[in-house]
Parts: C-alpha cells; structure tokens; sequence
C-alpha cells in the first residue's frame, strides 16, 4: 500500500514550506530521495507527482517540496501569486529550505518504521540540482546525488552590463512564458549571491564531494546546454554522466500532465536514476 502525507514546517525565513511524502507502508525501512524543483518550478510541476509514486512503488520514500519564496503559496501551491516572495528568493534561502526539509526528515519520528535515515539521496531538475549539489558540499548527511539537466554555474548571472541598471531600478523581471506573467527578481539576490560567492560555487562543491554521483541531461537542452553536464563531469571525474540523445531540458514533459505512461526521455531518467540510487 502506497502513503501520502503532507506536511508543513517552518522555511528558512518568514515563509513556510510544504511538504509531501510517499512511500510503501510495509514497516521497512527504505532509502529516502528529498527532490528540489527548479527556477519558476513548484513540487507538483506537471509529472512529478507521477515520478513520485513510480519511486514509491520502487522502494524509496519519496520527499518533495516547494522552496518558501519560489512565489507558490500553501494555500495555492501550484500556482504563482506570491510575486513578493519571488522577488526575494535567493540561492542561500534555497539552501537553507532544503536544509530544513532535511533536518525534518532525519527528526520526524512519524515515519520511522519506514525510513532509513541514514540513507538520504538528493535529487533536484535544474537549478534544484544544483542546489542539492551544493548542499552535499554543506551536509555529511547526505548519501548520493542525481541532477537533472542543471546548471554547471551560479556566478554567470552577474552580467557586468546589466547589474547596474537592476541596482538603479532595484528589480528585473523574468518572464515565464507558460503563464505569460513578468516575474520580479529583486536587486537583493544578485547582493546575496556575491555575498556568498564561495557557497555557490558549484564547480568548487564538485570538486569537494566524494559521494556517488549522476549526472543527467538532455544533448538537445536549450535552457541548460549539455555543455554544463560537460563542465561538471570535469569538475568530478568520479561522476557517472548519462546524456539522453534528443531529450530537451524536461525530457519530453509538460505541465499540466494528465498522461498515463512516460516520454521515453523521461522514463529513461526515471529507471536510471533508480538504478543508481539503489545500489
């Protein structure tokens, strides 16, 4: 029998963090994947609730999460009307959520006949991979690590032409062309990142980690080149690189999804991901 649950914890700063958790209820314990959702992402982006099951049915506690300021609300976390947030997310307040999400996992006592809490594995799509890899760099806790289709680097952002007009107006605006709303990233988050140039630096924690990890991604990714899956398998030879011919940045998936069976790209990520975690 698969469980779900849900749950709701303090963020990292004003904001809460909602929670979901899936898993067999067999009272065995099973390895944990905690997913982090990508920029302009939300934990129930189109077939991640399927992937969550799939894992679910494989033997794993499934834990996803929506970032405190990724612009989603509890109320309506599938949709983004919390703008303010959003113009005040940053990568540390990311690191800091998915700090506190997995701190909320090794203490819940809730699920204890069926994790493993000395087996947590990280797995994000996009800038949530990168994310967990920098957080594997922060946190002995961690296991192994799978990223999808993610950035190879942080520090690209400061376009020197650019930073002084965001300074002058104080904001940018990111467009997302699902929704077609104008986002608001405030000037706090380019202050942030060059504040913690050293915690962000993802070629840097690569070079650090010395646990298993995947590296996936799509050769035909327009939003994330497969040159950056490149990048970091130089950064850590150790890496398994898996690049899936003809797959773009979300291998074959949409949001809304409401399909019965995976796009072959995706089904390929999902059965080499769980091959690898499983080992």
């Amino acid at each position: 029998m698969i469980k779900s649950s849900t749950a709701i914890i303090k963020g990292s700063k004003k904001n809460d963090i909602l929670i979901d958790i899936k898993f067999k209820d067999n009272n065995v314990n099973k390895k944990v994947v905690v997913f982090s959702h990508g920029f302009k992402g939300f934990k129930d982006w189109g077939p991640f609730n399927n992937i969550s099951q799939t894992f679910a049915e494989n033997n794993f506690v499934f834990v996803k999460f929506n970032f405190s300021y990724n612009g989603t609300t509890i109320e309506n976390p599938t949709e983004f009307i919390d703008l303010k947030s959003f113009a005040e997310n940053n990568f540390s307040i990311e690191l800091d959520d998915l700090n506190e999400v997995i701190n909320w996992v090794v203490s819940n006592n809730k699920f204890e006949n069926n994790i493993d809490k000395n087996s947590i594995s990280l797995l994000g799509h996009s800038r949530g991979g990168a994310i967990s890899i920098l957080k594997c760099n922060e946190d002995a806790r961690i296991n192994k690590i799978v990223s999808w289709a993610s950035p190879s680097d942080f520090t690209n952002i400061m376009n020197k032409d650019k930073v002084k007009a965001w300074k002058d107006k104080g904001f940018v605006y990111v467009y997302n062309s699902r929704t077609n709303q104008n986002m608001p990233m405030n000037y706090q988050f380019y202050e942030d990142s060059i504040k913690n140039l050293d915690r962000i630096n993802i070629k840097n924690s690569l070079i650090n980690i010395k646990i298993p990890l995947l590296l996936i991604h799509g050769d035909e990714d327009s939003s994330v080149s497969i040159e950056n899956a490149l990048i970091m398998k130089k950064c850590n030879e150790k890496s398994i690189l898996h690049i899936i011919k003809k797959a773009n940045h979300v291998f074959g998936a949409k949001h809304p999804y409401s399909d019965d069976i995976y796009p072959d790209h995706l089904l390929e990520a999902i059965n080499k991901t769980i091959d690898f975690l499983k080992i």
